[in-house]
């Protein structure tokens, strides 16, 4: 008899699955856990950095408030973490192309 494809493992801990259905897919049902009291990022229009030059929009993100500033090109391959304070700037020929947070 072949397991099914999704199914738990015996030695996972059933705290992390618990809702696994029949068919040993797993999916909590239960309420999530709050969200701790996490800073706020700056009150900012994301909007106004397009077109701005990167050292410009740099600069006009700290004065805001942001605690980090990433730039990369167009295309890069990144991780999707969320960081707090972070934005993001996609940056073409030394222009912002695109922003986001986080």
């Amino acid at each position: 008899m072949r397991a099914a494809v999704n199914a738990v493992p015996d030695f996972c801990d059933r705290s992390v699955t618990r809702g696994a259905r029949e068919d040993g897919r797993t999916g909590y049902r239960g309420r999530m856990v709050p969200l701790p009291n996490l800073p706020q990022d700056p009150d900012d229009d994301l909007d106004a950095y397009a077109g701005l030059s990167a050292e410009r929009a740099a600069a006009r993100a700290r004065e805001r408030g942001w605690t980090t500033v990433r730039t990369l090109p167009p295309g890069a391959v990144i991780t999707l973490e969320y960081v707090v304070g972070r934005l993001n700037l996609e940056v073409a020929d030394g222009i912002v192309v695109r922003c986001w947070k986080g």
